[in-house]
């Protein structure tokens, strides 16, 4: 695909590049080229954001995806990107997106 930016695609066109970054990354991690996979995989994240409702996340404590009993706290999101701190981390802002986000504490604690 050529290079456009991930909010101009359609939703069909963010799945295919999403399965042709997936097929790139698991040919570099067979190659033990494990730069390249994390550059792939890292790509495969930014395109399942533009996915998401940035409106289904609200301010709060979410998980982070691939990172066991590492959370982050929301404080507010511009576009596909939540922006706030780790819990238990330097207490430095940073942004990540959506995608890397997985169900907030709240919400897992009111299904118990």
């Amino acid at each position: 695909m050529t290079e456009k930016r991930y909010s101009t695609l359609t939703q069909h066109e963010l799945q295919q590049e999403i399965a042709d970054l997936m097929e790139k990354a698991r040919k570099a991690e067979q190659m033990g080229m494990v730069n390249e996979f994390a550059v792939l995989e890292r790509k495969a994240v930014m395109a399942r954001a533009y996915l998401l409702n940035p409106e289904d996340f609200k301010p709060g404590i979410y998980h982070i995806k691939g990172a066991p009993g590492t959370h982050f706290k929301v404080e507010y999101l511009k576009g596909v990107f939540a922006w706030g701190y780790r819990l238990n981390g330097d207490g430095k802002e940073e942004a990540l997106p959506i995608s890397m986000l997985s169900e907030s504490l709240e919400k897992a604690t009111e299904n118990l």
